[in-house]
């Protein structure tokens, strides 16, 4: 007894920090959560750092740039030339052969450039802001779309739990009714096809049954993916979906002031055509000239044998300072060419600007119409579940007392079974409309 105590004592922490391991959500928990760690807002986040960067990398090249360079030579045979040799005193008409330096050299410079004007660089460091502001609303996309992807993957999630509990119940029930039904036949008291009838029934909702089992891991399993979990976590759902989508019904939501310049698609198609302009401006800016100065500074050594390193090696200094001027005077029309198409591309973006504020407010009143089509159809199903409830008490009854065939009760069943769908599936319905709705008004 005692060494049972003692293993119960030492398991108690390990299945406490088991417990506590187990991810439980909310939805807006599983929405924090899903921002964080969901893989593609992940790689979201890093594409705007990437574009914070790049908006460096680009001032950078404007500003001044320091190289430098080291060379060694070795001749293993040095060239030989020949000089007359009446220049030594020789012969005239005759040559000497000479070798001329020596056959190791060796030389380090350092050379600082600056960019005095160049219109692309100008046109580069504006378009900068444009590219991070797409990069921004290019996230705020994602998280938009992770959020939604959030609210269906929870929403059929519990869905396939409330289609496995109402499937278990249906099922009990009509095993009982089955039971019941062959016992009367057995004693010579119904006929064989009530029981044909129930057991096609029950055949039926045993399928149902474990279909939904089946959907509700699969169903897990893609939250998980959504969440960034491993698709095999014991993730826990803290939600109820009656209460749930009793908590989406808001229809104050139509009411809400829209402002275009919020939506994100909005914001996105802004930025083509910002990206444009500066396309075209860009295209202009190669008729510019192009003024650079460097200045460089740099020294040689020569020696029979390498001992550059030494502290008695001599090298011999050198300087320069200089200015370069690049005039684009004649391409054959081709800057032309490139401005002309940077202009169509520009009126292009201009044009799909205008679609897509057609487009969403299209989108806008549609949304609207799907969520008061949600809600609707929610009280409804929720009136014909309880009118199938009874229609399906009844025959019960009815058939219990004989006053009812087989075949009527299951007409009452298969109506009430399908009431059932209808209810559970209005009731995901107003969760998801409802954030199709949100989406397009950035809320």
């Amino acid at each position: 007894m005692r060494t049972t105590l003692i293993s119960l004592f030492l398991l108690l922490p390990w299945l406490s920090s088991a417990q506590d391991s187990i991810p439980s959500f909310s939805l807006d928990e599983a929405i924090q959560y899903a921002l964080e760690h969901n893989y593609s807002s992940i790689n979201a986040s890093r594409d705007l750092v990437d574009a914070q960067k790049q908006k460096w990398e680009t001032i950078a090249t404007g500003l001044p740039q320091i190289s430098g360079a080291i060379s060694y030579q070795n001749q293993l045979k040095q060239p030989v030339s020949q000089i007359p040799a009446e220049f030594f005193g020789g012969e005239p008409g005759t040559y000497q052969e000479v070798v001329f330096g020596q056959p190791q050299s060796a030389s380090a410079s350092a050379t600082l450039k600056q960019q005095i004007f160049d219109g692309s660089y100008i046109v580069g460091v504006q378009a900068t802001k444009t590219f991070l502001d797409y990069s921004q609303n290019n996230k705020e996309k994602t998280n938009l779309d992770v959020r939604k992807a959030v609210v269906e993957a929870y929403g059929n999630v519990l869905l396939a739990q409330e289609s496995v509990l109402i499937s278990e119940k249906n099922k009990a029930t009509l095993e009982k009714n089955l039971y019941e039904t062959r016992r009367i036949y057995e004693n010579g008291l119904g006929d064989e096809e009530s029981v044909d009838q129930l057991q096609i029934t029950l055949s039926s909702v045993d399928n149902q049954l474990k279909n939904a089992q089946r959907l509700e891991k699969i169903t897990l399993q893609m939250l998980n993916l959504v969440l960034g979990l491993p698709t095999e976590s014991p993730t826990v759902l803290t939600e109820d979906l009656d209460v749930l989508t009793q908590k989406q019904i808001d229809l104050g939501l139509l009411d809400t002031d829209f402002n275009i310049e919020n939506n994100v698609d909005y914001k996105l198609a802004t930025n083509l055509t910002e990206q444009r302009y500066f396309e075209l401006k860009l295209a202009k800016s190669r008729a510019l000239p192009t003024l650079n100065a460097f200045v460089n500074y740099g020294g040689n050594s020569f020696s029979d044998s390498f001992n550059f390193l030494s502290s008695g090696q001599q090298w011999f200094g050198s300087s320069v300072l200089g200015v370069d001027l690049s005039i684009p005077i004649f391409s054959s029309f081709g800057r032309s060419a490139s401005t002309q198409r940077a202009k169509i591309a520009l009126e292009k973006a201009k044009t799909q600007l205008t679609e897509a504020q057609e487009q969403i407010r299209l989108q806008l009143e549609s949304a609207k119409s799907d969520y008061i089509l949600a809600v609707e159809q929610y009280g409804t199903s929720k009136e014909n579940l309880e009118l199938a409830e009874r229609i399906e008490n009844k025959n019960q009854i009815k058939y219990s007392e004989g006053l009812a065939t087989s075949f009527e009760l299951r007409q009452a069943q298969t109506q009430l079974y399908t009431s059932q769908q209808e209810y559970l599936q209005s009731m995901v319905d107003v969760i998801n409309k409802k954030t199709e709705l949100e989406t397009i008004l950035n809320q």
